[in-house]
């Protein structure tokens, strides 16, 4: 897509900026905004697994230093 120049040569600023603005628009009505109760949903979707991967975590970590403290507990 050519930019249209004035006789000067320079590409009025205000005029794009102004599209942008009316595409921006446009493209917000296009969007389909979730329910309340899908926001609900997904967000306990989200937490529920953020605790899972806590505990695992978590479980992993204990784990491991155990089993590194009881090896350097026998090479001691």
């Amino acid at each position: 897509m050519a930019k249209k120049a004035h006789a000067d040569g320079k590409v009025n600023v205000f005029k794009r900026i102004g599209k942008f603005f009316v595409d921006c628009k446009s493209e917000l009505k296009k969007v389909v905004w979730p329910t309340i109760g899908s926001t609900f949903k997904d967000t306990w979707v989200v937490l529920s697994s953020i605790f899972v991967s806590a505990v695992f975590v978590g479980a992993l970590d204990y784990l491991l230093t155990m089993g590194f403290g009881t090896i350097m507990h026998i090479a001691n």
